[in-house]
C-alpha cells in the first residue's frame, strides 16, 4: 500500500522535504509499489527458507500474510541529494489474524551524481539494503519459532 504518488510510474522528488512533485518525462518501468514487491518476493523465494511465496491476488492462502506500507520513495534535493526510502512491513498470522512481526525501514541513501540516473541507482541501493534488512529480520523471527512438522499421510 502507498499514497497515489507511488502507485503511478512517475519519479517523485522533494526539495528539502517541503515541496513535492513528480518528473513529467522520467518514469519507472512500473509503479514503485510493484517493483519493490517483486524484489521482496524474489528475495524471499530465492532464500529457500519458505515453502512458497505468493501474491495476495492469487487464490492460494498461506499461513502468513506480509503486508507493506510505502511511505517514501523519492529524490530529496537540497545542499546534497539523497534517495529516501521509508517502508514498513508487517507479518500477520492468518490463523489468528494477529500481527506477529513488524519492521520499519527508513533511510536516506546518498546520491552519487546530479542526474536522475544517479537518483535511480541510489534508490535501487536503498531497496536492496531494505530487502536485506527485512529478510534478515524475518529469518530471526522464524528461527525463534520453528514451523510445526508436516503431518505424514495416514497409512
Amino acid at each position: 500500500m502507498s499514497s497515489h504518488l507511488y502507485r503511478e510510474d512517475r519519479i517523485v522528488y522533494s526539495s528539502n522535504g517541503e515541496a513535492m512533485g513528480a518528473y513529467e518525462y522520467q518514469r519507472w518501468a512500473e509503479p514503485p509499489t510493484e517493483m519493490i514487491q517483486h524484489v521482496l518476493f524474489r528475495a524471499l523465494r530465492s532464500s529457500g527458507r519458505y515453502r512458497s511465496v505468493y501474491a495476495q491476488r492469487s487464490s492460494i492462502r498461506g499461513d502468513y500474510l506480509l503486508h507493506g506500507q510505502l511511505y517514501d520513495f523519492k529524490e530529496i534535493t537540497g545542499s546534497s541529494m539523497s534517495a529516501r526510502l521509508a517502508l514498513e512491513l508487517e507479518l500477520r498470522d492468518t490463523k489468528t489474524a494477529s500481527t506477529v512481526w513488524t519492521h520499519l525501514y527508513n533511510h536516506d541513501e546518498p546520491v552519487e551524481g546530479k542526474d536522475v540516473s544517479a537518483v535511480v541507482a541510489a534508490l535501487n541501493r536503498n531497496v536492496q539494503r531494505a530487502t536485506n534488512e527485512f529478510t534478515a529480520s524475518l529469518v530471526q523471527y522464524f528461527s525463534s519459532r520453528p514451523p510445526a512438522p508436516l503431518a505424514s499421510p495416514a497409512q
